[in-house]
């Protein structure tokens, strides 16, 4: 790669302190000309849905995640209100919990946090608890229940052993119907009253108005509720109250997450192509994929506050670009993939694949340019470790690249509220744009609902066996036979069978061979 096309190429923003690299992505001299009709068709799609428009017309909604950082921007005054007004809530419950004007049941101040969510209303809120925290000084201590897995919440509750009694739970769920997050809210109340907690007095709700969630929370007394809207996808979630409670509470400068995500959305509203780094990513990510999604996007950040970045990414990425369906029903079978960790530990990882393996991906790495707070000690001859993280990052592009491989470098100066603000923003606005650019709908998650109700039948399958266990009880019976029983599938059946077994649901009489193996109910 020459320095005459990073010259030409490098995109640099001193305000944002902003750094973006797309000189080692080999697209030809004509590439911009050549897209710049679609990229303006891009901008007024864009322009559009900021105004109002109707973009998920499966759900018959507006997409509004822009007017949270720029109430302003929101078409009614109505909704510019409510958002103010949230804003204002959040700090004032947050400051009330700081100072103590909000206790626990026991009168003690609140020191811990338990997040309650599942996708978005998880994944930002750890995002930025990870990348912004400081242990020792953080306001309160934040964990989380992000799935339905009994174990994992087991080893969080063992990590909050003694601490209930002043841990503050927060439980997010828009419809309120959200069965991972529910079956956390019931398994973490029950663990409050195992503990002689009243978990009333230490519940807070972020739902939406008239939920199933809200209905509980009204109808137990929680400490608080918090509003959110229909027109705020989970994974755009991060700046309302699904992010910025928790964030607020651990002591996080919520303002400055704003204004970064503002200051980056301010910079790529701009229609100039060239000045628009959103733009600029958008049309690396089509032509490096042939915008068909024909190559994964490997998310590398040199910094161990950004290692969930990547996660992050994977559903705002993954959820809104991967889609069946193009804008005219068309089956495109869209999407990128997404994966990644953090440098240098995926140097021992699955570089050498990036390198020398199948070229099936993109890079993307993350710099941020200062080390850490203060002065770093040197473990060579005037060489810190951050020294040589900037050298492990340098010398893999340039390894990769030697081997054509393309990637993209975003630079940061720090990792701080404003700029966490600026990539969360920028990534939203990225992924709006390339669905443009390849004619699909970024704001629906058809996909996502189909699991759900898949899983759903599973579940009525599992009672129809309990049942008919208990019906025939006494008398030993085969997957196959059960599952004939009630008319399901002898695969889900079995693997339901094995799971009771191995729970102490059920008893399981092992025969060989294993599908002769047989179930019956407990005695």
């Amino acid at each position: 790669m020459s320095w005459s096309r990073f010259k030409q190429y490098y995109y640099q923003n001193n305000t944002l302190g902003l750094g973006l690299d797309i000189s080692r992505i080999t697209f030809p001299e004509d590439y911009f000309a050549k897209m710049e009709a679609a990229m303006q068709a891009a901008f007024r799609a864009m322009t559009a849905l900021e105004q109002g428009a109707i973009a998920n017309p499966d759900e018959n909604r507006m997409v509004g995640h822009y007017w949270l950082r720029n109430p302003s921007l929101a078409p009614t005054t109505e909704l510019q209100g409510v958002i103010r007004d949230t804003i204002v809530e959040i700090k004032d419950f947050a400051g009330k919990v700081h100072r103590s004007e909000i206790r626990a049941a026991n009168g003690s101040p609140f020191t811990h946090l338990l997040v309650i969510g599942i996708g978005g209303s998880a994944l930002g809120p750890q995002l930025v608890n990870h990348a912004l925290g400081q242990p020792g000084s953080d306001k309160m201590a934040v964990a989380f229940f992000d799935n339905t897995d009994p174990d994992g919440m087991d080893y969080v509750l063992a990590g909050l052993a003694g601490k209930l009694a002043e841990t503050l739970v927060i439980v997010v769920s828009k419809s309120g119907g959200t069965v991972e997050t529910r079956n956390g809210m019931l398994e973490a109340a029950a663990a409050f009253e195992a503990a002689g907690v009243d978990h009333t007095r230490h519940f807070v709700a972020v739902t939406g108005a008239g939920s199933k969630l809200e209905t509980v929370a009204l109808k137990e007394g929680w400490l608080a509720r918090f509003p959110m809207w229909d027109w705020v996808g989970g994974r755009t979630s991060e700046l309302c109250a699904v992010g910025l409670l928790p964030a607020a509470l651990q002591g996080i400068d919520i303002d400055a997450l704003l204004a970064g995500a503002a200051a980056m959305d301010s910079v790529t509203r701009s229609t100039v192509t060239r000045e628009n780094p959103a733009a600029l990513l958008a049309l690396m990510w089509h032509f490096a994929t042939d915008g068909r999604g024909t190559k994964d996007m490997v998310v590398l950040p040199y910094k161990d506050r950004l290692l969930l970045f990547s996660r992050y990414l994977q559903q705002l990425v993954m959820e809104s670009l991967g889609k069946e369906l193009d804008l005219q029903g068309n089956v495109v079978n869209q999407g990128i993939a997404v994966y990644g960790n953090k440098g240098s530990t995926d140097q021992h990882a699955y570089v050498q694949q990036l390198r020398e393996g199948v070229s099936n991906f993109f890079a993307t790495f993350i710099e941020v340019l200062e080390d850490r707070t203060g002065p770093s000690m040197a473990v060579d001859d005037g060489v810190t470790a951050g020294d040589y993280l900037q050298g492990f990052l340098l010398g893999t592009r340039d390894a990769l690249s030697e081997k054509n491989r393309g990637s993209i470098t975003i630079t940061i100066r720090t990792v701080s509220a404003f700029s966490l603000g600026m990539l969360i923003a920028l990534y939203e606005r990225v992924v709006g744009l390339y669905a443009s650019l390849v004619g699909i709908n970024a704001y629906h998650q058809p996909g996502v609902e189909a699991g759900k109700k898949a899983a759903t039948g599973v579940i009525d399958l599992q009672r129809q066996l309990r049942a008919a266990l208990l019906k025939s009880s006494g008398t030993p019976r085969t997957a196959e036979a059960l599952a004939l029983h009630v008319d399901g599938d002898p695969e889900i059946a079995f693997k339901i069978l094995e799971h009771l077994a191995a729970n102490g649901s059920i008893r399981k009489r092992v025969r060989s061979p294993w599908f002769e193996s047989t179930y019956e109910s407990q005695p």
